[in-house]
């Protein structure tokens, strides 16, 4: 149904609007004071609602309780206490319009010049944990209907919904009240805020429904603030900025400690190198270069400086390539660590932390950034991809279990003997492999690589390339890939490299000529039935 329509010659104009009456009703309760201190000086009438209406008396304030407003208690353990004709009359009242003024007055309705709302922790009590009741109750109904009125009737209301809009708020109330450019900036403000809760809200709850289900959401939204702006993207022609996902606790949550700002490829490496790092159970770190891993390691099970042997493990794989490499540590980067790192030039390294002896030996390397992950961080259980007019949407590609028994657990050993070398080897091949660009190939040697293949057109070719990086050491490696072999070529350029063990998917019409071959040539091969694409 379509709005009243308006005669603009009965519209008055209005530009400056002092502030007589405010409502306040905050769950973030910062900077609240001073505000209120700034508004009780101007002789503002401030109207409130429980824990705020307390935390302002309790600084002294006179404080009008909303009840005495609306003449009714709050009621249903807070649910209702806003939604009424008293509150809403005064938010929506066009006061350029003579006719609203007088139905204010026929109704004994005071308006209000001044709204300052922020809503319940919706996100931070989805990313605590919380589930089912716990998380429904801190969905805000009377918070966003008290936004959204007062920024569409921003023409005579200020809504401010964020702590950070104080300070400016406060030299408007100084100079006299709030322009019609403010309450236009604030209701666009006011607007993506609200837009952005119901997002929340709404992945929420398209996460429990898909719960138990076959079936991917029917409707998605997904909503996303500007950070900062970068300096380009992929390439210096193209714009570039970073945006924070509502709920987001990923890269783009990550906390700079050191170094020159991020770059569009900055991030996109180091969401990859976390992407393999943390597919790890044990200390692991991933070196990467344009979203491909040169190094993957896990530490020598004998060091004494788990994350630090990971590095210098991942680093021998490819020196060369490792050179202005990204580097992720699943554990806290090390002094040890820092030391290794010294002269070999690195761009960014993101670790859940830094020892503040590492933060020192990094301070000297200017260029290079420091990444420190939130507390939250987890691999994403999602994966979105956009393309031209629309967008993909997928469950993530994760491994299900942290145990080595429980990945390998649907494994079949289709040629040779079981090979003397531990199961937590053979899981790490197959587990590094899913971190490599297709067609992926991978050789590793006691839970490291020594050569990887990626991004080839045809297998065989992967095949070749990661036995021409591991040179010598490919000689007795394990090789996985991330899809079947469709001929035996690829997997006999590994047998003639000196490859003992392969693991792949299987499922290709000619398997049996592989198996055949692996059988004649006394290697060990298993079949995981899983493939692992990564494009």
């Amino acid at each position: 149904m379509a709005g009243p329509s308006h005669d603009p010659s009965l519209y008055r104009h209005l530009d400056v609007v002092p502030i007589k009456r405010a409502l306040i009703s905050v769950s973030d309760k910062t900077d609240l004071l001073p505000l209120a201190a700034t508004l009780a000086e101007a002789g503002v009438e401030i109207v409130s609602t429980g824990s705020t209406a307390a935390r302002i008396r309790s600084a002294g304030h006179e404080v009008t309780d909303v009840a005495e407003v609306t003449g009714v208690p709050e009621m249903l353990d807070g649910r209702v206490k806003t939604l009424h004709p008293k509150v809403h009359g005064g938010l929506l009242a066009d006061r350029r319009l003579e006719a609203h003024e007088s139905q204010l007055a026929e109704f004994d309705i005071a308006p209000f010049e001044l709204v300052v709302v922020n809503l319940y922790p919706f996100v931070e009590t989805v990313a605590s944990g919380a589930q089912g009741d716990d998380v429904v109750e801190q969905i805000d109904i009377g918070g966003p209907a008290m936004v959204r009125a007062s920024a569409k009737n921003h023409a005579s209301v200020a809504v401010v919904v964020d702590p950070s809009s104080y300070p400016s708020l406060i030299e408007s109330v100084k100079k006299g009240g709030t322009t019609l450019q403010d309450r236009k900036e604030l209701a666009a403000r006011a607007f993506a805020h609200t837009a952005s809760y119901d997002t929340a809200v709404a992945q929420w709850f398209a996460e429990e429904t898909m719960q138990g289900t076959e079936t991917l959401p029917a409707h998605l939204t997904i909503q996303a603030e500007k950070f900062e702006d970068l300096r380009y993207g992929e390439n210096s022609h193209q714009r570039a900025s970073i945006y924070t996902r509502v709920g987001g606790h990923g890269i783009a949550q990550a906390e700079q400690l050191h170094g020159k700002p991020m770059s569009f490829n900055n991030y996109t490496d180091a969401d990859a190198a976390l992407r393999a790092a943390y597919d790890m159970v044990l200390p692991a770190v991933a070196i990467m270069k344009h979203a491909n891993p040169c190094g993957l390691a896990i530490a020598d099970p004998k060091a004494l400086d788990p994350i630090a042997s990971a590095h210098l493990r991942a680093h021998e794989c490819d020196p060369l390539s490792a050179f202005g490499g990204v580097i992720a540590a699943n554990r806290p980067v090390t002094l040890k660590m820092a030391e290794n790192l010294r002269d070999i030039f690195t761009e960014v390294i993101v670790a859940p932390d830094f020892e503040p002896e590492a933060l020192e030996v990094f301070k000297a390397k200017k260029n290079l950034r420091l990444l420190k992950l939130p507390t939250n961080w987890q691999q994403e259980r999602m994966d979105v991809r956009l393309v031209s007019g629309g967008l993909l949407l997928q469950d993530a590609d994760l491994f299900p279990d942290d145990d080595f028994e429980s990945v390998a657990k649907n494994w079949q050993l289709v040629a040779g003997e079981e090979p003397d070398v531990p199961l937590a080897d053979l899981v790490f091949a197959w587990k590094s492999c899913r971190a490599v660009k297709s067609n992926a190939i991978v050789l590793a040697k006691g839970s490291a690589t020594v050569g990887i293949g990626m991004g080839q057109v045809n297998r065989v070719d992967s095949c070749r390339l990661a036995v021409e990086r591991a040179g010598d050491r490919v000689k007795g490696a394990i090789a996985a890939s991330d899809a079947f072999f469709p001929f035996s070529d690829g997997p006999e350029v590994l047998m003639d490299a000196g490859v003992k063990v392969i693991i792949q998917p299987g499922g290709s019409v000619r398997d049996e000529e592989t198996i055949a071959l692996a059988k004649a040539r006394g290697v060990a091969m298993y079949f995981t039935g899983e493939r692992h694409f990564f494009h």
